[in-house]
This record gives C-alpha cells, structure tokens and sequence, in this order.
C-alpha cells in the first residue's frame, strides 16, 4: 500500500527527473554535448551530481533519455494526426493530405520537436545507431497499422506495409523540410508539396481490380 510518505517520495523523483532533462536538454541545445558537464547539468536542475548520475548512470545515458524523453512529442503529434484523419474519412486522398499538413504544422510549432532535430543533427557521433533505428520504427508503426487496414479495405495496395510508409513519409512530410529552406514555406506552397505527394503515392499503390 502507497503511503503518504512514499507517494511525495515517488513525485520527488519524478519531479527531478524531469528538472534533469529539461536542464540537460538546454545545455545541450546551448553548450553542446561535449561542453557541457554533469556538474552544470546538476546546477541547473538544482540536485546534487550524485543525483543524476543515481538517475541515468552518465552523460551518455543523459542525452539518450533527452532524446527520448523529446521524441515522445513527436509520437503524440503521429498519434493525434492518425485519430483526427485517418480514422474515419469520406475520401482516402483528402484525409492523408489533411493528416500531412497537421503534423508539418504541429512539429513546425512544437519547440520539443525543434529540440529533437537539431540534438539529432548535432550530436549523431553521441547517440547509438539504434536510436535512430528504433525513432524510425516508433514514429513509423501507428501510421502501419493504418496502411495494413487500407489495404484490407482495398483501399491501397500494400504488399509491404513498412515500405509503404517510408514511401509516404518521404514524399509528403519529408519533403516539406528537406526544402532549402522549409521554415519560409506559406500554406499554399506546404499544401501543394503535400498534396501532389500524396497524389504520386496514391498512383503508386493504388488497389489492383
């Protein structure tokens, strides 16, 4: 049984924790991750250096939690998408380019999101290979399950759900802020990119009769 006592030590905890990554996630974003010290990352957060080792065992470990921590706005942004769009729709095309332009919109005002691509860019000799690998299959796996039901709806056809997906991502979203410079993009041009994108995919994997 959960006593008092022991409940205001577990929220003590959580409440570190978080203190941790947000202060280690704006060193790294400021300092970088190689200038950046554990004692600085302590300061910040107010807890004793003890305390974040005891937490993520060391500075390694640290960025990998940033990152993950961040990346699970990234995964709430896929999610929220999925359930506003692609759940029930009236035309298949329309709900994947309304789907597209909310999470071009959701990351491009997310600052977790802004944090996440720039530590990614950054810090890639610091993270594990398998980051990256596991990142791409979280953010991917929602919008699977969604491919795979299309393609029991005969909807598309998908003989690779996995593949379908990146062929999508890369098309739609993708080439949204692989634009030279994506951040001066109005609507309409976002809206274009996406659509004639989704119009390509749609061709490429449309149902055989």
């Amino acid at each position: 049984m959960d006593t008092i006592e022991n409940k205001k030590i577990r929220k003590g905890s959580l409440d570190k924790r978080v203190k941790i990554i947000e202060a280690a996630r704006e060193l790294f974003l400021s300092e970088g991750f190689n200038q950046s010290s554990v004692d600085a990352v302590a300061n910040r957060a107010g807890v004793s250096k003890r305390t974040v080792y005891d937490y993520y065992g060391d500075k390694q470990h640290l960025l990998l939690a940033v990152m993950e921590e961040t990346s699970v706005t990234v995964l709430n942004m896929i999610e929220q998408g999925i359930s506003d769009h692609l759940l029930e729709f009236d035309d298949l095309e329309q709900a994947l380019i309304l789907f597209c332009e909310q999470i071009v919109a959701s990351a491009n005002g997310s600052s977790d999101y802004k944090a996440l691509i720039r530590l990614a860019m950054v810090e890639v000799a610091n993270l594990p290979e398998s980051f990256y690998e596991n990142m791409d299959q979280a953010t991917e796996e929602s919008i699977i399950k969604r491919f795979i039901e299309f393609g029991k709806n005969k909807l598309l056809d998908i003989p690779d759900p996995r593949m379908a997906v990146k062929h999508f991502v890369a098309l739609t979203i993708l080439l949204v802020f692989n634009q030279p410079k994506p951040e001066a993009l109005d609507q309409e041009q976002v809206k274009h990119i996406i659509t004639e994108g989704v119009r390509v995919f749609l061709r490429a994997y449309a149902p055989t009769i």
